[in-house]
């Protein structure tokens, strides 16, 4: 009996740690033997009356091996992006501006409410025009983060553009559907909007059956009968038929006349880590979906003269462990370099939002896939394993990196706790036929950790990287 019960605890302990592995079939795997990595950027604009939504190629091999696809929403000021839900989490970066949003997650309480007395500076009882769940302000540097299948809206309340870079984790164990990322509008229509292509590019819209863009989506209420819709919401049918939005020319991006008016309370920019759960507070109700990643004192790697680098995995941002992610905020100064590393339990999504850096990227066989300058609003994938180095342009470079794992880590190949530290000498002197004198310093000539100041000072008299052809 005994050991059956540590029979049963064994299975139950190998069927917990399973659940939170990333899932992948052969076909996904077979897209990550790629040969060749382009920096890519969105293929398809969709234009509301409120901004655009632009979409990377989805169907590239990279996204395929990473099994994610990204998309970026422009908003102008007084813009809202209509209700919808997905089949997949959705972490997002606020690359420009400020605003607000809702997340519904379903059996949390409407905790935010307003009687008529405030609303309207008058007495009526205890009667409320307005009650809905909690509603968070964001701001530039913030990452957020959306459950699979939750409703959500944005707005921005900025006087600029609000700009936002979103990663769609299509590979969730969450999305029990398939590879693409679906969304569902609770509003709006596709009337209207102007389908533009952003660059020449084979790739063309999936069909109805495989859509994983939301281009030409119509919103859920259109295919009830208005009778349901009038029943189910005890409105009149007049009502009802507004819900389908069936004469909507606006998009799904709209202009709010006046700006938008909800309950909220004063924001405060300034965010604390996490401290770790204690089983009360952090329930899925309460749970942080916002945190920023901009502030330079919360740095896990920083040389003044190099840059800095910020993660946010699911130790410092609990709700990271739900969606399976992590995130990576990382500046590089002038011609300064990022010391050559691999990611051995994630894929690497990483989206330039300020200046341009020299990527080079090597697969498992020791052959070159990418070697080229990426530029601002430019995306790479990194696939897992496959070993990179980055070095920053005249003008320095900032990035976004979005991993396939909560606790994703780096394994550094120099500097200090890199894995040449970790190699006794020998081992490195019969490795590479060299002197014990020169394994030691190749051991230990670099005391900073990730991040080097270049010793050159001019970018066009030293090229960034030895080796490979190198792209205009």
């Amino acid at each position: 009996m005994a050991k059956l019960f540590v029979s049963l605890s064994f299975l139950l302990l190998i069927h917990g740690c399973l659940a939170f592995q990333r899932p992948f079939t052969f076909q996904q795997q077979n897209q990550c033997q790629i040969q060749q990595i382009n920096a890519l950027v969105p293929v398809e604009r969709v234009q509301s009356e409120g901004g655009f939504t632009e979409f990377f190629n989805s169907e590239e091999q990279q996204f395929q091996c990473a099994g994610v696809e990204v998309i970026r929403h422009q908003i102008r000021p007084r813009g809202l992006l209509l209700p919808s839900y997905a089949n997949s989490p959705i972490l997002f970066f606020v690359e420009q501006g400020s605003g607000f949003q809702g997340v519904m997650l379903p059996g949390c309480p409407e905790t935010f409410e307003v009687s008529t007395e405030q609303f309207e500076g008058r007495k009526v009882g205890s009667s409320f025009t307005d009650r809905h769940q909690k509603i968070e302000h964001f701001q530039q540097g913030d990452v957020v983060a959306i459950p699979t299948g939750a409703a959500h809206w944005l707005y921005n309340d900025g006087q600029s553009d609000l700009v936002i870079i979103a990663l769609l984790d299509t590979t969730n164990n969450d999305n029990q559907l398939d590879s693409n990322h679906r969304r569902f509008f609770l509003a709006g229509s596709s009337q209207g909007e102007q389908i533009q292509q952003t660059q020449q590019s084979s790739w063309q819209r999936p069909t109805q059956q495989g859509q994983s863009q939301q281009t030409g989506a119509d919103n859920i209420f259109k295919a009830f009968p208005v009778e349901i819709i009038a029943s189910v919401f005890n409105v009149d049918q007049e009502t009802a038929q507004l819900l389908k939005s069936e004469n909507d020319q606006r998009g799904h991006i709209v202009l709010v006349e006046g700006g938008m008016q909800v309950i909220q309370p004063p924001f405060h920019p300034e965010e604390k880590y996490y401290d770790g759960l204690n089983g009360l507070e952090e329930t899925i109700c309460s749970l942080k979906l916002r945190m920023n990643i901009n502030d330079p004192s919360k740095a896990d790697f920083y040389n003044p003269q190099a840059g800095q680098s910020t993660n946010l995995n699911s130790f410092k941002f609990p709700v990271l462990k739900e969606l399976q992610l992590s995130v990576e905020r990382g500046v590089l100064n002038r011609f300064a370099i990022v010391s050559p590393y691999w990611i051995p339990n994630a894929h690497n999504i990483l989206y330039v939002t300020n200046g341009d850096m020299r990527i080079q990227i090597v697969n498992d066989q020791g052959m070159e896939v990418f070697n080229d300058q990426v530029y601002q609003q430019q995306l790479v994938v990194i696939p897992q394993g496959f070993a990179v180095v980055k070095q920053a342009g005249e003008q320095g470079c900032m990035w976004i990196s979005f991993r396939t794992n909560d606790n994703s880590v780096i394994n550094t190949l120099a500097g200090k706790n890199s894995v040449m530290r970790a190699l006794p000498l020998d081992v490195i002197a019969y490795s590479y036929q060299l002197s014990r004198e020169d394994a030691q310093k190749l051991k230990y000539n670099r005391r900073e950790s990730v991040m080097f100041e270049h010793g050159q000072t001019s970018y066009q008299r030293v090229p960034p990287f030895v080796g490979g052809d190198q792209k205009a």
